[in-house]
């Protein structure tokens, strides 16, 4: 299954983005302390951008935007998409912090955004750059097949539910090593769920195609939807069959609609009440809090009180969904999530847990991909920089990217009907040497309790389960 992911070439990085949260120990409320009349060094540089978004942060959530407009002219003459790491990160936090006050005039920024058009063809080419310049797809279809296969070991009918059916190849090594059984292949169907039937056609073409090519009996299901929107009857789920599902990056969506429904049970939680929590904090507090952290070496906050509640009240949509899925009876669903706590429920939070989940992303860029590669700013700027812009931007239903950490995401299955299955000894295997074959020594693999973790160094930041019905 290795054998069809290539290698990606690595070079040097002269300093990484996360050292210079372990060097930091300003508060945001005090003003700028650095020289705008000389050349700053990269570690000096990092330092003041990180110091000015913080800053700017602060004004924003306070309403103080003619404080906020100073200090995003400040980032601007440091800040640069196409310069070093810390730059490229402060370019698009700034953007963020930028489109989230403009959001204050709605018909402003409906205007501004009026004739924007994201095409199809661009989705897909920046989910294709993800997939090749990085190993977390790929150590992902390779844990998520050979669960299935270890699972459907010696079943006939196989189904599989991929709910977001966007990429050929992880299907295309599952047929190839189905194949290879010593019993022979089953009969495949894959239900692919995508809400644009352009992609679904393609995925369609490609797998019958491969299927045909290795005498495979081969049955695609398209279903065209939004993950929220889903109908469970058109996954068209049959008796005697074996059922598998593969959720790659696809379930923290739903954890707006849970943010929706305690809106709507709830009328006096408000926008206005979350700013009026931000206005009541400290800004020295925050720094502190900040300073704290990073003395530590510690990650802000990964089991947040303010994340999103796991409560019945709170969590209706997310948890139907979850428990339509248990009801499915999958003899095994494999998860893959960003490992990330960006589902607080202030700006501030929020944003001091995307820069430490960001700059490590951008550090592996760094690591391995030359700062000209045009393949690596529209990475950034149309996926990196999107999921930024919804994350500090948005609020409600809009706000999408709702990552969160695994202890979470346990405790919603678990909650559901789901008891975890470890994932396999030869699964982990196959990711360790595919990792130590990937040229970047800045990957790494760490395995708590049959879950796995997908590290850039000692971060983590995808988590993968494996998963059955509990009875």
């Amino acid at each position: 299954m290795e054998s069809m992911f290539q290698e990606e070439g690595s070079s040097s990085v002269t300093s990484s983005p996360l050292q210079f949260f372990s060097m930091m120990s300003l508060s945001p409320s005090i003003g700028s302390p650095y020289p705008w009349h000389r050349e700053l060094k990269s570690e000096e540089r990092g330092l003041c951008l990180i110091h000015l978004l913080l800053t700017c942060a602060n004004h924003v959530a306070a309403g103080s935007l003619e404080n906020a407009n100073i200090i995003l002219e400040q980032i601007s003459q440091l800040a640069t998409a196409d310069g070093d790491t810390m730059q490229r990160i402060a370019a698009y936090f700034t953007e963020a912090l930028a489109d989230r006050i403009l959001k204050t005039w709605p018909g402003l920024h409906r205007a501004l955004n009026s004739t924007r058009i994201i095409m199809l063809s661009e989705e897909i080419l920046v989910q294709k750059i993800f997939f090749e310049l990085f190993p977390f797809l790929k150590v992902a279809y390779i844990l998520t097949n050979q669960a299935i296969v270890e699972a459907m070991e010696g079943e006939k009918m196989v189904h599989i539910i991929d709910l977001n059916a966007a990429e050929p190849a992880q299907w295309i090594a599952l047929l190839q090593v189905l194949s290879a059984r010593p019993e022979g292949p089953p009969h495949l169907r894959i239900t692919g769920v995508h809400k644009q039937k352009e992609v679904l056609d393609q995925m369609a073409h490609k797998l019958s195609e491969e299927a045909e090519k290795l005498d495979i009996p081969f049955q695609f299901n398209p279903v065209v939807s939004k993950l929220e929107n889903l109908d469970f009857d058109k996954l068209r789920v049959k008796t005697g069959e074996a059922l598998a599902i593969s959720s790659i990056l696809q379930l923290h969506s739903l954890l707006a609609l849970d943010d929706e429904a305690l809106r709507r049970k709830s009328p006096l939680l408000s926008k206005s009440s979350n700013l009026q929590k931000v206005l009541l904090m400290n800004q020295n507090t925050l720094g502190d809090l900040l300073e704290k952290d990073m003395i530590n070496g510690y990650s802000p906050s990964p089991d947040s009180a303010s994340s999103s509640p796991l409560s019945s009240t709170a969590s209706m949509n997310s948890e139907s969904f979850l428990n339509a899925l248990w009801g499915l009876s999958p003899k095994v669903m494999v998860v893959t999530e960003q490992d990330s706590n960006h589902n607080g429920s202030t700006l501030m939070e929020r944003l001091l847990e995307a820069l430490y989940s960001y700059a490590a992303l951008f550090d592996c860029l760094e690591s391995t991909v030359s700062r000209a590669s045009l393949e690596r700013l529209k990475v950034e700027k149309m996926l990196f920089g999107e999921e930024i812009k919804n994350i500090i931007a948005c609020e409600g239903a809009e706000r999408k990217e709702r990552h969160e950490k695994l202890e979470k995401w346990i405790q919603r299955l678990d909650l559901s009907g789901f008891a975890n299955v470890p994932l396999s000894y030869y699964g982990m295997l196959q990711t360790r040497r595919f990792l130590q074959s990937y040229g970047c020594e800045g990957y790494r693999m760490r395995e708590e309790n049959g879950c796995v973790m997908i590290c850039w160094q000692d971060r983590p930041l995808f988590s993968i389960t494996a998963w059955r019905s509990r009875k």
